[in-house]
């Protein structure tokens, strides 16, 4: 379910007042392939519900390039909010997820391979709540920029 921004506190509230814990990740997810699938599968794994963080299109043009995103934030939140992983999406405007993280304080944040712990966006306010930052390593060989690389080819 793709959920509005000023929306995200009340229903983190009310997810963790039922008891459930939260997973919270982040990306761009451009152009969906079996290597964000597993990743968003492995971050279900970690807690009750799975939210995500979709930078919007400012944010990945200002991100990526200009050329960036290829789909729109509206048609990425619809297709990544019907995996059955993935719970609620939320877009967010910024470069980092850090505001959207302090309104949902998550019980788990998830990041890829490509991250160390200490470097995570977010994981001083996660820690210091009493959770955990968890890494996911990647899937060899899918990107979504190799995938346009073979596509210009």
């Amino acid at each position: 379910m793709i959920v509005e921004r000023k929306n995200i506190k009340e229903l983190s509230e009310q997810i963790k007042s039922e008891g459930k814990s939260i997973v919270f990740t982040n990306g761009c997810f451009d152009i969906l392939h079996s290597g964000h699938v597993f990743y968003l599968q492995k971050a279900k794994q970690q807690g009750d519900i799975l939210i995500l963080g979709l930078n919007s299109d400012a944010s990945v043009r200002r991100l990526k390039g200009e050329k960036r995103p290829i789909n729109s934030e509206i048609d990425r939140a619809i297709v990544i909010s019907e995996l059955k992983s993935v719970d609620y999406v939320v877009i967010f405007e910024e470069d980092t997820p850090q505001e959207i993280i302090s309104l949902i304080v998550p019980n788990k944040l998830v990041k890829g391979g490509d991250y160390k712990k200490e470097d995570v966006v977010g994981k001083e306010i996660v820690e210091g709540n009493g959770g955990e930052v968890v890494i996911i390593p990647f899937v060899d060989g899918k990107s979504t920029t190799n995938i346009i690389n073979r596509i210009n080819e």
